[in-house]
């Protein structure tokens, strides 16, 4: 049975090097690197006193920033809170634009690790001293519940962390209010804030963060990912009611999969078979043959067997295709990776072209009938 086709009216974002939709288009189209070392400062030390191969060092510094933007608070009361409360709101105000919130909900992903402002707030509460707004300790849940009070969401709001795939599940959430007719409007995405001294340090020890300090998805030479973070929102409603309001849409979702690798062989290396269930239940769905789809937009982080796991499913599923992968651009934005990887096929959907991916000059071998975009064609 075909579900409801959902719409996607309305999106907005704060991205490393792209703080709002035209910033960004111009990052995918002319392949910008927005990967940097870190901003002195935002550890909490030194940058110097991160760095190392220690138990408590991290080998790079090097990340997926956003630097430079400050939302105005819209509210005296939430000044004190930490900047990824300030992006969701900023993004979710954004992609609703002059929407009501009746019978409008939200679902968010969010990472359920330490913000700057909760670190801030647990260190006075030990040493003493000033820590900032308490409320900070708060910071997997009560974020969708700001927004929700503050847009007026009478839908309601939900954040759920399930790791880099947290945006996507948010969007199949979403999506199923809008079939089951609960709700008649969506905000669905993710957001990633967290501590970035937390993240390096924790990347380092399981072995996962890039010693060169570079993200190179499907680069036979990729030693690993680099951390991003950033926030992403998008406006959903079912495809016959935004083209009976005369919304513009920005693309439209026939089928989403999803599925669990269930006893993988360990938490960095995902299970080709999972994959292969997600994809072919998303084509069931959208009723579509697996040669009708062109453009993979993959999750490919950088990490040898991740890459190659991804590789391995798509050559089950797929005849063949163009690949690419926004983690080239900004790094592993992690809850919302999913997310800013839609933004960019609409943003390809929008130009008519294929986003080029960066530094493949030594793509994987054994890439079969599947091609890696350099160039915008």
């Amino acid at each position: 049975m075909i579900r409801t086709p959902i719409a996607i009216v309305g999106a907005s974002c704060v991205l490393p090097g792209a703080h709002n939709l035209a910033a960004f288009e111009h990052l995918v189209l002319q392949g910008k690197n927005a990967v940097q070392d870190a901003p002195e400062g935002r550890f909490g030390m030194p940058n110097s006193a991160v760095l190392g191969h220690g138990r408590d060092r991290a080998w790079s510094i090097a990340g997926g920033y956003v630097t430079d933007f400050r939302p105005e608070p819209p509210d005296p009361e939430l000044a004190g809170l930490d900047p990824l409360v300030h992006w969701l709101l900023h993004c979710s105000r954004e992609a609703l634009g002059s929407s009501s919130g009746a019978r409008t909900g939200a679902v968010f992903g969010n990472l359920s690790f330490p913000t700057d402002g909760m670190a801030k707030w647990g260190e006075a509460q030990v040493l003493g001293g000033q820590g900032g707004d308490a409320r900070n300790h708060f910071m997997s849940g009560m974020p969708a519940a700001i927004v929700a009070r503050a847009l007026g969401l009478e839908g309601g709001a939900t954040a759920l962390d399930a790791a880099c795939a947290s945006s996507l599940y948010a969007i199949k959430l979403a999506c199923d209010a809008l079939q089951s007719y609960r709700t008649d409007r969506m905000l669905a995405g993710a957001v990633q804030r967290a501590d970035s001294l937390f993240l390096h340090i924790g990347f380092c020890q399981l072995g996962a963060m890039s010693k060169t300090g570079q993200s190179r998805p499907f680069h036979a030479g990729a030693d690993g990912l680099i951390p991003a973070e950033g926030c992403v929102v998008f406006n959903l409603r079912r495809l016959d009611d935004a083209v009976a309001a005369g919304e513009p849409i920005l693309g439209v979702i026939r089928g989403i999969g999803l599925s669990n690798d269930g006893r993988g062989r360990s938490l960095l290396a995902p299970s080709s078979e999972g994959q292969v269930r997600s994809m072919r239940l998303a084509l069931a769905e959208a009723n579509w043959a697996p040669e009708s789809v062109q453009l993979f937009e993959c999750h490919a982080t950088g990490t040898p067997t991740g890459d190659r796991a991804e590789i391995d499913s798509l050559k089950a599923v797929y005849p063949g295709g163009s690949l690419g992968s926004l983690k080239s651009n900004v790094g592993h934005l992690i809850t919302a990776a999913g997310a800013a990887g839609l933004l960019k096929v609409l943003v390809g959907l929008r130009h008519g072209v294929m986003p080029p991916t960066l530094h493949v000059d030594e793509p994987l071998d054994d890439l079969g009938k599947f091609s890696l975009l350099a160039r915008s064609r």
